[in-house]
């Protein structure tokens, strides 16, 4: 697919489920979507389900070979580059620590350098967690947190990274994500496991659902809307950091009690608390504060699914 000279062009790195619903979104606003991937081979599923497959163009990318980011940044010309590539799982992390590093951190160095080293002026977006703070309420200006896993550590690198290389004039802002819900997301997540669990309950084969800590208290945003704030960003002329979440708390026991009034039943009936889902020296509370974003955005966003209504659509949506 040619890329259509009139239009502001986008290079999304990794092929996950942000991007693709940020490629849809930028879809309509008439941007030129390039998504790179390790295997042009892959069923792209994410985008298969939004219908939007054969509206971009994918490229295969090593993410550790500067000379093919290069390669890629000089044939595309993109205004904006998205990284959103990475292994986004704590769990996962443990099991591949070298491969959480690399993808995390060693590949937004490349495309740093790169673009340093072209003296680029194009907008680089790093996608990076909350979870490279303490816990609580959450501002940019928050304690980095001490806790030590492959996924924060390689997070916290490449957020302290992004500082660095925009002190060197490199347009490069870090887009701080919290929970961010969809259809899309892997069926082991706590709010899609629960809902798809509430649908088959009427099912002789229904057995009961294991579920860890249920006290936490954590900030869930829509999917389809966080990617309406990162649009936003491209607008702003200054690069910085940006909070993406929605202000308010959800505990584990008001998802349960969200999903299961949906069909009017008492989920204790139907949950088993098991301590091997206990996550050590999880997080109780993590919540977005996310005036100075709304500030930032001026005032053109502001998050309007979260609580009750987020488990209903998530619900409705399969």
């Amino acid at each position: 697919m040619k890329l259509k000279r009139n239009r502001k062009t986008a290079l999304i790195i990794g092929s996950g489920v942000i991007g693709a619903y940020l490629s849809k979104l930028l879809l309509k606003k008439r941007l030129n979507i390039v998504v790179t991937t390790r295997n042009l081979k892959k069923n792209y599923k994410n985008y298969k389900k939004l219908k939007i497959q054969n509206k971009v163009n994918f490229k295969k990318l090593n993410i550790l070979k500067k000379k093919q980011i290069k390669k890629i940044i000089i044939l595309v010309k993109p205004d904006y580059i998205f990284y959103f590539a990475g292994v986004s799982s704590m769990t996962e992390s443990f099991k591949k620590p070298k491969e959480t590093l690399q993808s995390n951190y060693t590949g937004a160095k490349n495309f740093l350098e790169v673009l340093y080293d072209l003296k680029s002026k194009i907008k680089f977006f790093k996608a990076n967690s909350a979870y490279i703070f303490d816990k609580g309420k959450i501002k940019l200006n928050s304690k980095l947190t001490r806790q030590k896993n492959p996924y924060i550590s390689s997070q916290i690198k490449s957020y302290k990274l992004i500082k660095k290389f925009r002190q060197k004039l490199i347009n490069s802002y870090s887009l701080i994500f919290f929970n961010i819900e969809s259809p899309l997301r892997r069926d082991e997540f706590f709010i899609k496991k629960i809902c798809k669990a509430v649908k088959l309950i009427n099912k002789n084969n229904f057995k009961k659902i294991s579920v860890g800590c249920l006290s936490t208290v954590k900030d869930y945003g829509w999917a389809p809307e966080i990617v309406e704030g990162i649009y936003l960003s491209t607008k702003l002329e200054k690069a910085c950091d940006i909070l993406f979440g929605t202000g308010h708390p959800m505990s584990g026991k008001n998802i349960l009690k969200f999903a299961f009034n949906i069909k009017k039943l008492n989920y204790k009936k139907y949950i088993k608390v098991d301590p091997r889902f206990f996550r050590k020296n999880e997080k109780r509370v993590m919540i977005a504060e996310i005036n100075g974003t709304i500030k930032k955005l001026r005032y053109k966003w502001k998050p309007k699914i979260h609580g009750r209504k987020l488990i209903i659509k998530m619900y409705k949506s399969f």
